[in-house]
């Protein structure tokens, strides 16, 4: 069975926020990604899925800058991605998170966001990182739901809050966030695209719940989300979008009702008994 059967490639689009064209990664002759084609609109939040060797974690890594893609364009409000830095994708307004999440353990939970912080004054040996905008940090450290523990130590978090402050602190460090945020001069804020990389991973049911429910938040404000996930209640009930990648090839595009009912899917995947409304949904 031919798996893109069922898709035609993209044409270029003027109306998506990201769009991803012919993208393939092949390692000597591996094709762990083989043309795949996407778009995403602005503000949506999209989940990318597939089993274990579907291409999932190399697309990601393309998309995020980690491995240069073999063949293949990435575009983000008309801008070329492939090939930028993290500073530069930073200064478009695209950032990211990690599987396991990337914090300074040593400094509390206000100082990784001030360390960050887009648009502050750069620090000297002399400076006092607590004395850098610590009210802008802390209604970063209140929208991820760490204004009880703005001051405790991160080593002494639990991993759940840990992984929204990572994600706190890549919004913290985008030059403006989400559609509906207003900017300082008063003008409607430029749009973002976070990008996350399985943000329930490691997480138990109430700590999936949280961070789920502070990603649809975000992209509740008109931040555009894209992000990996093994968690199925950590998908559906969550996402506005499911893509499926399997064998380097994107199988399935559409509503997380449509691709759980999709028959390659379900038998080649989530399994010909999965059933939506047996998951204890996480994030609404």
């Amino acid at each position: 069975m031919n798996p893109t059967h069922n898709l035609t490639p993209l044409p270029p689009s003027t109306h998506a926020a990201l769009q991803v064209r012919g993208l393939a990664k092949h390692f000597g002759g591996v094709r762990a990604l083989d043309g795949v084609d996407f778009d995403v609109p602005s503000g949506q939040c999209v989940a990318l899925i597939g089993p274990n060797g579907a291409g999932k974690s190399t697309c990601f890594a393309c998309l995020a800058g980690q491995h240069a893609p073999t063949a293949g364009q990435v575009f983000w409000q008309g801008q070329p991605l492939l090939g930028k830095t993290p500073a530069e994708r930073q200064r478009l307004g695209v950032a990211r998170t990690f599987q396991v999440a990337q914090t300074f353990e040593a400094l509390t939970v206000l100082q990784n966001i001030q360390l960050v912080l887009h648009g502050a004054a750069p620090l000297a040996w002399w400076d006092r990182l607590n004395q850098r905008q610590p009210e802008r940090a802390f209604r970063w450290a209140a929208q991820a739901g760490l204004q009880d523990v703005a001051h405790a130590r991160v080593a002494d978090l639990p991993y759940g809050a840990k992984k929204r402050l990572e994600l706190a602190m890549a919004l913290a460090g985008l030059p403006e966030t989400g559609a509906k945020t207003i900017a300082k001069n008063g003008a409607e804020a430029g749009p973002s695209l976070l990008l996350l990389d399985e943000p329930a991973a490691g997480l138990a049911l109430a700590e999936r719940a949280d961070m789920m429910a502070l990603v649809r938040q975000v992209a509740a404000q008109g931040v555009t989300v894209l992000y990996t996930e093994h968690n199925m209640d950590a998908v559906f009930g969550v996402a506005d979008r499911v893509l499926v990648l399997m064998q380097g090839h994107l199988v399935a595009d559409g509503t997380p009702e449509a691709v759980a009912q999709d028959p390659q899917v379900r038998e080649r995947y989530l399994g010909l008994d999965f059933d939506m409304k047996d998951l204890q949904y996480v994030g609404r």
